[in-house]
């Protein structure tokens, strides 16, 4: 379902900015706080957001597609490597998997999971947000299997799986409440990049 935020207008009043931020705000507020995508209720949004559900429906279609834009404003850059010391971007990649610029998405994305494997749409807005990341990441491990420091068989989405899914479950589910978060990264990207260097 797409957005209506972009469809032309009949003449009348003008659209708030401030009416369409408020709504986008309050329901990452309320996905932030634990509501699921499928509780998630208009009424909830409209009142959260101080304005009426025909405010709402004049800008999107449904809850889907309001769900879908909020998620979207969520999408961040990825960190800045250097590219001199594969370690380095490596480690400052695998450091920042589950932190972004707006600490909502560390809290909705465990409500989120769960809608990915039911819902194409939500899986796509899932896959918009982290897309940045993983991109900067292939890129990282494309350049160091180019310039020999990685084996040339390399399985670059398997390798990536293997940099995040430690840090993400760590992030996520608190998976050992004694791990030093500060020093998780190195010790990751220092225990995978072991196993994927030419033998």
């Amino acid at each position: 379902m797409t957005s209506t935020a972009d469809a032309p207008r009949s003449p009348g009043r003008p659209r708030s900015a401030r009416a369409d931020e408020a709504i986008v705000e309050a329901t990452l507020d309320l996905l932030a706080e634990g509501s699921t995508v499928e509780a998630l209720s208009i009424e909830a949004i409209a009142a959260r957001a101080g304005v009426g559900k025909a405010t709402i429906y004049r800008r999107w279609r449904g809850k889907e597609a309001l769900v879908l834009d909020a998620l979207r404003t969520l999408r961040g850059p990825a960190p800045r490597t250097r590219g001199l010391s594969l370690r380095d971007d490596l480690v400052l990649l695998v450091g920042a998997v589950g932190q972004h610029a707006d600490p909502r998405v560390r809290m909705i994305m465990p409500c989120l999971t769960s809608e990915v494997s039911r819902n194409s749409a939500h899986r796509r807005a899932y896959e918009a947000i982290i897309e940045p990341r993983r991109q900067a990441l292939r890129e990282v491990l494309c350049r160091a299997v180019d310039d020999g420091q990685l084996r040339a068989d390399l399985d670059i989405e398997m390798a990536m799986a293997l940099f995040t899914a430690p840090m993400l479950t760590q992030r996520m589910l608190h998976w050992h409440s004694e791990v030093d978060e500060g020093l998780l990264a190195e010790r990751i990207v220092d225990a995978v990049l072991d196993g994927l260097r030419p033998r």
